[in-house]
């Protein structure tokens, strides 16, 4: 349940990219995020079973302790968020995506993404990349420049980390126009806080703005 900015990403094009064939990341956000407890940030995780440090994401499963954590972290939820405007409709999202069964890590992770964009209208096809008809020995911007290639596609958007890493004249010769997302990240009351927090799971920013406050925030960044 990522961050305003990640769904303004998959709302901002056609066609959506998840990578489930790289490697875990530990300490990354792949499991985990952020919500309020007492008014400050704390993480909230998906427990997974220990495997190689090589392993992809999609051969990582969740660990049989998940399954008391995530009744912990719903409790949380509830704890912190029952005075926020919209608790209600928010918990049975919330519910809805913690509750489902898949005991490979990316499967659950990707159905949880599906119930929030269907939740906030986004139309945006989603794709794993290990769907992809390419070569996936390939890294970095050669694999980028191969699943272009591939879905036949001439604007390719990164999120805004990728400046040191992605050229746009490098693009531009692969024949691929390269811009960068950058979130705004506009402040909004949150429950029970003294100060804003940026950048918490949209758990946050649904249960003190709602479905169409959210939806609003999907625009709110530029391209460069």
């Amino acid at each position: 349940m990522p961050y305003i900015g990640y769904f303004q990403l998959i709302n901002a094009v056609d066609k959506f990219i998840i990578y489930d064939n790289i490697e875990f990341t530990k300490k990354g956000w792949i499991n985990r995020n952020r919500i309020l407890v007492n008014g400050k940030p704390q993480y909230f995780t998906v427990n997974i079973n220990k495997g190689s440090d090589y392993a992809l994401i999609k051969e990582r499963s969740i660990s049989p302790v998940f399954e008391k954590n995530r009744r912990k972290i719903l409790a949380q939820i509830e704890a912190n968020y029952r005075q926020a405007p919209y608790y209600k409709e928010t918990l049975q999202l919330i519910q809805k995506c913690l509750e489902c069964n898949e005991s490979c890590l990316f499967q659950f992770i990707f159905s949880s993404i599906q119930n929030i964009v269907s939740y906030l209208d986004i139309e945006t096809e989603l794709i794993a990349s290990s769907s992809l008809n390419i070569d996936h020995s390939l890294k970095n911007k050669y694999k980028l420049w191969a699943m272009g290639d591939y879905l036949g596609v001439r604007n390719y958007v990164n999120p805004q980390g990728g400046h040191d890493l992605y050229h746009k004249d490098e693009f531009r010769e692969h024949g691929l126009n390269l811009s960068f997302h950058q979130s705004h990240l506009t402040p909004y009351s949150q429950t029970g806080a003294n100060e804003f927090f940026p950048a918490l799971s949209i758990i946050d920013i649904l249960m003190n703005l709602g479905r169409e406050g959210a939806r609003q925030q999907l625009d709110d960044y530029i391209l460069v």
